[in-house]
């Protein structure tokens, strides 16, 4: 037998003076006694209380109509009754239950005379039976008095149980409706009833006078204040701020997200430096900037970049739009710029983003109205705030807009918006970024080559470049395609540039032609000209709501400037179609509208804007509407005398003479080429460049 060992706990040995600590009675939270749970508890103890006395204990009493209610008045079957306001109730005993028929009735012991002579004994009838002639009995008259003696042997007659009913309850608690009845008071005191009359209980009377009216007042009150609660709380904080705070992961977007605008980013990343690093700056004496403005056309990543802030700076980042400064009422901008800075002081240091300044910020005093007035009241509040008596020690607001030749002088000045970020379409390889980063999550094919894409979408912002790849991956997605491929992503760019194909609109035979012949002018024009774009593609299907065919050019790089010879021969290019119908079908028709708009601007531009003519001379003398937001309609904002804009017509009517000469004079020159291509086109209906090249290089020898 062996012993395993077994642990032992060894209470270490204390000094006596020592004593276990107790915690301090005066250290302990106060307890908090919710007296709204307290108050909704004693109404529900209320209500269960007056349910269990009226309603449960009125469940067990049977309703009885009140003639019955009489009836058993007069029988006298009413035991007891409370007569209350509108209801009697009471207990009924029935006298005599129903008896099985059949069965014997008790007997008296103890019979009395009177009972014996007034009942007497009853007799029994015996039918008489024919005797037989044979029988000795016969010869002896019978008496009709004489009843004959049953023998010993005889068995009585046999009797059928009888049939049981069942008996009603021997009594019963009832309730009826109380009628006008002046009289019941006697009956039931002739009857023997013990009565007496009710007054309500009284959970009864003040459940149903106090506690459900006011109930049913309070749930309808609830139910209003709902109702207008919106309109009230936007009442009650119309005057305050409508600014979101955004924290640093509700943006999921940093600076690695933003491609091809680095200059701005390198701004703003010093400014989120700056807060994150405030003694690096001020140690050299340098002050944080107040307000950075970006500016830029729509569609370049104003916004995004504002959402990158929010990412890196790990700062309190207020974000909200222009618009929800004005109201209808005058005054309520004022008080929610007020409120934004209030916010943005107790939250130092912090980032303020409002989207869409112009929308507050508009030059003062050209407009007059109500509307305006709130305006100006808001722009002036928001001067104060940035640079008036009260330091904004750690906020910086962080605006944009894509109209800043609006914006009040007051507000660009240095001390409010110390900072004005161009945030212009990107460049080539900016595209290429761009690409690269909305590229991130699509399965792209070994063939797709962003550098390409990039070089054939100048002009296109950040916005048009995700919306490509975007309509890309939905036509390899409707194409039942594992990848994205490279004719995926042109298709796509054709689709943004010249709008979605228009397989409904069928064209007849001539019309066809006469778009093959005028498309195919453009081509040739554009490739005998010593400075145009050469050609990337040529089609005669119609896309977008007016365009029955396109030639697509693209820059072979990246320009920023353009000569008055490039100029001319994209005017050149731009009238070759229809210069390719009147050297055809001797006659013109309507498909060269936007030809002429787009050629009419260009020549504008030469000889208002440019100082490229003579007879203008070197005078700017129109304007854009916009430096970002250019007029829907193209047009210029001319600012000379009548006279210098009737030579302006002249020279633009001149010019665009010139420029179409010379498209007719290379079309007939080269229109072997012209019939050639065109027929092509009318095959293939959509000719690459390379297919327009080699048939550039054999349509002579075929036509010989």
């Amino acid at each position: 037998m062996s012993l395993e060992p077994q642990s032992t706990f060894i209470m270490p040995k204390m000094p006596p003076d020592a004593r276990i600590p107790r915690p301090d009675k005066s250290e302990r939270p106060p307890v908090e006694v919710n007296w709204r749970n307290a108050l909704w508890y004693l109404a529900m103890m209320l209500l269960m209380l007056w349910i269990w006395q009226d309603i449960f204990v009125q469940a067990r009493v049977q309703t009885i109509p009140y003639s019955d209610f009489k009836q058993h008045v007069a029988r006298g079957e009413v035991v007891e009754c409370d007569v209350k306001d509108t209801e009697v109730v009471g207990l009924i005993r029935p006298k005599s239950a129903v008896v099985a028929a059949g069965a014997k009735q008790p007997i008296d012991p103890k019979p009395s005379e009177t009972s014996a002579k007034s009942v007497p004994p009853a007799a029994t009838v015996i039918p008489e039976k024919p005797i037989p002639t044979n029988s000795p009995a016969s010869s002896t008259p019978a008496s009709k008095e004489a009843t004959p003696q049953p023998s010993a042997t005889a068995k009585p007659p046999e009797t059928k149980p009888a049939e049981t009913k069942p008996a009603e309850p021997t009594e019963f608690a009832f309730r009826t409706i109380r009628v006008e009845d002046p009289k019941l008071v006697e009956e039931l005191e002739a009857a023997g009833v013990r009565f007496e009359g009710v007054r309500p209980s009284f959970i009864s009377n003040l459940m149903m006078s106090w506690i459900l009216p006011i109930g049913i007042m309070f749930l309808l009150w609830t139910f209003l204040a709902r109702r207008l609660g919106s309109a009230g709380g936007a009442l009650m904080s119309i005057g305050k701020s409508k600014a979101k705070l955004v924290g640093e992961k509700e943006t999921g977007v940093t600076f690695d997200d933003v491609a091809g605008c680095d200059e701005a980013k390198f701004e703003l990343e010093e400014v989120v430096d700056f807060l994150k690093n405030p003694d690096r700056y001020t140690a050299l004496g340098a002050k944080i900037p107040k307000g950075v403005l970006l500016v830029g056309p729509p569609g370049t990543g104003k916004t995004l970049i504002a959402k990158a802030v929010a990412g890196e700076a790990k700062v309190p980042f207020f974000s909200l739009s222009g618009s929800d400064f004005v109201e209808m009422f005058v005054g309520v901008g004022a008080s929610r710029v007020r409120d934004l800075f209030d916010q943005a002081k107790a939250q130092s240091p912090c980032i303020v983003f409002i989207d869409e300044l112009d929308a507050i910020g508009r030059e003062r005093g050209i407009h007059v109205g109500n509307a305006n007035d709130e305006r100006e009241q808001t722009l002036n509040q928001l001067l104060v705030e940035m640079d008036g008596f009260e330091p904004n020690l750690g906020v910086i607001l962080l605006s944009a807009t894509n109209r800043p030749e609006v914006l009040d002088r007051a507000l660009l000045r240095p001390g409010r918006f110390d900072r004005q970020v161009v945030v212009d379409s990107p460049d080539l390889d900016g595209r290429e970024a761009i690409l690269k980063v909305h590229a991130r999550n699509k399965p792209l094919a070994d063939d797709v080559d962003l550098h390409k894409i990039a070089r054939a979408t100048p002009g296109f912002s950040g916005a048009d470049l995700a919306n490509a790849l975007n309509e890309a991956a939905l036509l390899a997605a409707r194409n039942a395609a594992k990848t994205i491929s490279h004719a995926d992503i042109e298709e796509a760019i054709e689709k943004v540039v010249a709008g979605p194909e228009r397989k409904s609109r069928r064209l007849n035979d001539e019309e066809r032609e006469r778009v093959a012949y005028h498309e195919v002018g453009h081509a040739l024009v554009s490739t005998h000209s010593k400075h145009a774009d050469p050609v990337h593609k040529i089609s005669i299907v119609p896309r977008g709501r007016t365009a029955l065919g396109y030639t697509l050019q693209l820059p072979t790089e990246q320009q920023f400037l353009m000569k008055q010879s490039e100029l001319v021969d994209r005017l050149t290019g731009l009238l070759g179609g229809r210069a390719a119908e009147d050297i055809v079908y001797q006659e013109v028709s309507s498909g060269a509208e936007n030809d002429l708009e787009r050629a009419t601007a260009i020549a504008r531009q030469m000889i208002c804007m440019f100082g490229m003519n003579e007879e203008v001379g070197l005078v700017h003398c129109a304007s854009r509407n916009g430096m970002f937001a250019p007029g829907t309609d193209g047009s210029l904002h001319t600012d000379c005398s009548p006279r210098t804009a009737e030579i302006i017509d002249q020279q633009v009517k001149q010019l665009l003479a010139t420029a179409y000469t010379e498209a007719k004079r290379i079309l007939t020159d080269h229109r072997d080429q012209l019939e050639h291509v065109a027929r092509e086109l009318l095959k293939r209906e959509t000719l690459d460049a390379a297919a327009f090249n080699e048939l550039l290089g054999e349509g002579p020898a075929r036509d010989e």
